[in-house]
């Protein structure tokens, strides 16, 4: 803070602060959805029906689509987090940034357990 004054530059407001935070946090959880479903993805079964082997009544969804599609879902989101910074900074939803980013961090941990429930799952029947 001292050094900015110095070098006469502006502090970063609290919106630049918390979606720096929060894109650091959410590609961490990204790296880690993705890592899950790769480790995942070398024991479960590759079959065409994995839903089929969960829940006899699920509509049926291949091993790829089961395990990477959430994964993928969260890396299209932490791209349009990234570069669409000033697009999320006119767009506000609740009046207060804190609470706003608050429940986006809300949403993308439950996105994020489900990704790794999926992993889970597919895991367990691998073995």
């Amino acid at each position: 803070m001292a050094l900015q004054a110095i070098r006469g530059e502006r502090a970063p407001d609290e919106f630049t602060r918390l979606h720096r935070i929060f894109t650091e946090h959410l590609g961490l959880a990204v790296g880690f959805a993705w890592a899950a479903s790769a480790y995942a993805a070398a024991y479960a079964p590759w079959v065409r029906n994995i839903r089929g082997l969960i829940d006899p009544f699920a509509r049926p969804e291949s091993t790829a689509s089961y395990l990477f599609a959430l994964p993928a879902l969260m890396t299209v989101a932490w791209l349009c987090l990234a570069f669409g910074g000033e697009a999320f900074r006119r767009t506000r939803v609740l009046k207060n940034q804190s609470l706003e980013f608050g429940l986006s961090g809300l949403v993308a941990f439950a996105v994020f357990c489900m990704a790794v429930y999926r992993a889970v799952t597919a895991y367990s029947l691998g073995l």
